[in-house]
């Protein structure tokens, strides 16, 4: 038997960051796509400590048109966190996220309502061509890729922020208590009815990407440490070969030096350059190894000292700190 269509509000939430030349058309466009759905919205803007004009541009939005809403946050505390504070004070039905630099077209935005309200409980999008060319390009395949064998996800090439969340979800993912948070392997992980839609990247409205190299790198180890602990486990097996390969090699020369004694004629192995190689390379491979733990014990580290993920400094509804998650549950 079908279930019946649901309504209600569908909140749009946009993480900003020195985007005032954008603002003005976002708001155009996504409300535009919005009144052909024919369901009431919300339009969260979360000011994710912009230098510019964003947040003067956010108000006089706000002034104008009585669906927008804001908060505005103390510093820039990263993409994810941004888009997390979008979900902790979105109150629709269902929350939409997307990017605030019009590469997320706006026109997709009445097919993940229509899909939403027909019993979809997630609408995820990937990218029909990929944006980052060369190198880079080569590494974000080489992500996806890897983070799906290592986790378990099910993580396809070219998966966005731009996505469709129904409100259940939405509460789901706020009690998760993770302080890093890695949102598109945690909507892939918490399962729910979900569905896919393609799209094709636009060039930025205007001004430059704020998404750096060093972010995409970031982003990256964040996604692979957040859902597996195989990295740790390729370590042990990279030790255990080393080891074995060391007591084969010390049986060898343990062979030869007796065979020598006993007047065989054979030359015992070079010392000084084995000794050396050996060292450098068994001290590189520690040094990755503590590396590695390293990072996943500056996770524990983080999440033990129980931080906010974000802090309100101002908003059309301030809420303070990053703990939405314990108003939100059902």
């Amino acid at each position: 038997m079908k279930s019946p269509a649901r309504e209600g509000v569908v909140s749009i939430a946009f993480p900003v960051w020195n985007e005032e030349d954008n603002l003005e058309e976002l708001h155009k466009r996504v409300t535009e796509a919005l009144v052909d759905t024919g369901v009431g919205y919300e339009l969260m803007f979360v000011d994710n400590g912009s230098t510019d004009g964003s947040l003067a541009v956010i108000k006089r939005l706000r002034d104008r048109d009585t669906c927008v809403r804001y908060v505005s946050l103390s510093r820039n505390f990263g993409h994810q966190a941004g888009l997390f504070a979008g979900m902790s004070h979105a109150t629709g039905d269902a929350v939409i996220t997307m990017d605030s630099d019009l590469q997320h077209p706006p026109s997709l935005i009445p097919e993940m309502v229509r899909l939403w309200r027909e019993g979809s409980d997630v609408v995820y999008t990937t990218k029909r061509g990929h944006h980052y060319s060369g190198l880079k390009g080569l590494q974000v395949k080489l992500f996806y890729w890897l983070i799906s064998r290592v986790s378990g996800l099910n993580l396809s090439f070219g998966q966005s922020d731009f996505r469709l969340l129904d409100r259940q979800v939405v509460n789901t993912l706020l009690r998760m208590p993770e302080y890093r948070k890695f949102l598109r392997g945690a909507v892939d992980w918490v399962g729910y009815q979900q569905a896919a839609l393609e799209y094709d990247v636009a060039d930025r409205y205007r001004g430059k990407s704020k998404f750096s190299y060093k972010s995409l790198v970031s982003f990256a180890v964040d996604g692979v440490l957040a859902f597996s602990t195989m990295p740790l486990r390729w370590m042990l097996a990279t030790g255990l070969i080393i080891a074995s390969a060391s007591v084969a090699y010390a049986i060898v020369a343990a062979t030869l030096g007796i065979l020598s004694l006993a007047g065989a004629g054979l030359a015992l192995p070079p010392g000084w350059a084995t000794i050396a190689a050996s060292i450098s390379f068994f001290g590189g491979v520690q040094l990755i190894a503590i590396g590695v733990v390293g990072e996943y014990i500056g996770r524990i580290y983080e999440q033990t000292k129980g931080r906010p993920v974000f802090i309100v400094r101002d908003g059309s509804e301030n809420r303070g700190e990053g703990t939405a998650s314990k108003e939100q549950a059902p």
